[in-house]
């Protein structure tokens, strides 16, 4: 190269303008790609390959160019690369220096080739094969490694003939040309292993969020999934909400850190379940504590249809030849009555969606009967703690319990703000915080309004509902179809407690379907008509 041509601050500003749009890229694939071609591009090469060193010390092929012949293999070409890995060490360790890549490697040192069929001190057969194959003659190599800022040997940058600009022929690669790349290739190296390291710390972030909600998923055999479930529904309204081109939603748009925010979110809406005792969440009826008190019940009504016998027994034994009462008649009468009471107390144990008046009046009455201890002390047949537990209104909770529950979303809350989050991470606890706050401000822990909340906080509160609605592995409940989900979500449109846009939006998309038909059992997915959902109104 004639250095008196060579306009030298024109190259500097080129290699600065080079490592900032490298530092910029965030795609691996691109980013690899874009060195390969940006040297190419400042050596007028007309081929070349890049490789990236692997933890067992391979060089793995990432992208191959060789514009004259239409070579474009690799980076984000898509097309794989179907040739092996270059082994740095023999299966005795001994280094390869034969390959002229791996020697760059090995040595961290340039190697600047004229004509590689003229080269005697490495294995050029594998290049030969290929100008055979196809018509080309590779002539000038320039090989350089890929060393960062920690003196590793990352990788390997080689090209392949460079050209003379007025004759286009092949020619050797230049000093200059070797100063430029190695100055492109330091800057690279250092770029890639940045890279690599923040795409390792999110890979790590990612399986820690992961690993909580799994956690949770885990403490309750009952729940297992829902943290999956969740954010997976939220991306789909998500994609949705951002894809619709008319509406009230039309203006609404994620970039991608804001897709990852929320799907961050997602993972961690739960994450304050992991301080929320087991026998609160787990709990299928309303007498369960550590397990079902349910069985002690049974047992004192077992010991009063013995009680029962026994005076039967006595009143047989008194008659004595008297029948003004067949005493057998007054003995199953008690029995019935007992045994009647009993299957009353097993039923209105399972939490159902409203318990009425005269079910708590007699679940009282049943609980003043008088039944004999072990010790032969007299007792109520049911304790008052019992008692309350099975007047409970709906469900399975105590209103205590009820507490404890909620309260896991403020412990969700404390423990997302405490995190230092990254600038495009900071949304995460505004997301995953709002789940249970509702439009007309009536939710909870906040009592956050409609104006008050993100959309993404209210994609998330519908996902979580709907999740919740259709999940088939609560102990308080069956599984529902969906058309009765869907019947409720739309009420809770018209109570206003979800987004109603966002309703709509999921009516009308079929985003519940989507759904269904990927998490829901076949026969949750009912036909029904859309038009008779409460509150739907499709956009137009």
């Amino acid at each position: 190269m004639d250095l008196t041509k060579v306009n030298f601050p024109n190259l500097l500003e080129q290699l600065t303008n080079i490592g900032i749009s490298l530092s910029a890229e965030k795609d691996h694939s691109r980013l690899l790609e874009s060195i390969l071609r940006k040297a190419m591009e400042l050596t007028n090469a007309d081929g070349g390959t890049l490789y990236t060193r692997t933890d067992d010390n391979h060089l793995q092929f990432e992208i191959m160019i060789t514009q004259s012949l239409g070579i474009y293999k690799g980076g984000a070409s898509g097309k794989p690369i179907d040739f092996y890995p270059i082994s740095l060490y023999d299966q005795n360790h001994i280094p390869n220096t034969h390959m002229v890549a791996s020697w760059a490697v090995l040595h961290g040192r340039t190697v600047n080739i004229e004509d590689a069929y003229a080269d005697l001190q490495f294995d050029f057969s594998g290049t030969r094969e290929f100008d055979k194959k196809t018509g080309y003659r590779s002539k000038s190599f320039l090989t350089v490694p890929l060393t960062n800022h920690e003196n590793e040997n990352i990788g390997v940058l080689q090209l392949l003939n460079a050209q003379d600009p007025e004759s286009g022929q092949p020619c050797p690669f230049s000093l200059l040309d070797q100063q430029v790349v190695e100055s492109l290739a330091s800057q690279a190296a250092v770029t890639v292993t940045n890279r690599s390291l923040i795409d390792a710390q999110k890979d790590l972030f990612d399986a820690m969020i992961k690993l909580i909600a799994n956690a949770i998923d885990e403490k309750s055999a009952y729940t297992g999934g829902h943290c999956r479930r969740v954010p997976a529904l939220t991306n789909m309204i998500a994609e949705a909400a951002c894809n619709i081109d008319f509406g009230p939603l039309k203006d609404f748009s994620l970039d991608d850190n804001e897709k990852y925010a929320l799907d961050v979110a997602g993972w961690l809406h739960d994450c304050g379940k992991i301080t929320t005792p087991e026998y609160v969440v787990d709990k299928a009826t309303k007498l369960e504590t550590i397990f079902d008190r349910i069985e002690m019940i049974k047992t004192r009504f077992a010991t009063l249809r013995q009680e029962a016998e026994i005076r039967m027994l006595r009143r047989v034994m008194q008659a004595q030849g008297i029948h003004e009462i067949p005493v057998d008649t007054l003995f199953q009468e008690e029995i019935r009555c007992l045994d009647e009471e009993n299957e009353f107390i097993k039923k209105i144990n399972i939490g159902g969606e409203s318990t009425s008046e005269d079910d708590k009046q007699k679940v009282q009455e049943i609980a003043k009967r008088q039944w004999t201890e072990i010790d032969g002390k007299r007792s109520n047949l049911l304790t008052e703690n019992e008692t309350q537990n099975l007047m409970i209104g709906r469900g399975t909770l105590t209103v205590r319990e009820r507490q404890i529950i909620n309260n896991h979303i403020s412990v969700t809350i404390n423990m997302l703000e405490s995190l230092p989050y990254p600038k495009h991470l900071r949304n995460v606890p505004e997301y995953a915080g709002g789940h249970h706050e509702k439009m007309d401000g009536t939710g909870y822990p906040r009592g956050l309004n409609r104006e008050q909340m993100s959309i993404p906080a209210r994609i998330m509160a519908i996902a979580d509902i709907f999740e919740a609605l259709t999940a088939a592995d609560r102990p308080y409940k069956k599984a529902m179809p969906l058309s009765r989900a869907l019947t409720i979500l739309g009420r809770m449109k018209l109570d206003h407690h979800i987004d109603p846009d966002l309703f709509d939006l999921f009516i009308r998309e079929k985003i519940y379907l989507r759904y269904a038909e990927q998490y829901l059992s076949g026969d949750q997915i009912d036909d029904f008509d859309i038009t008779a959902i409460p509150g739907y109104s499709p956009y137009h």
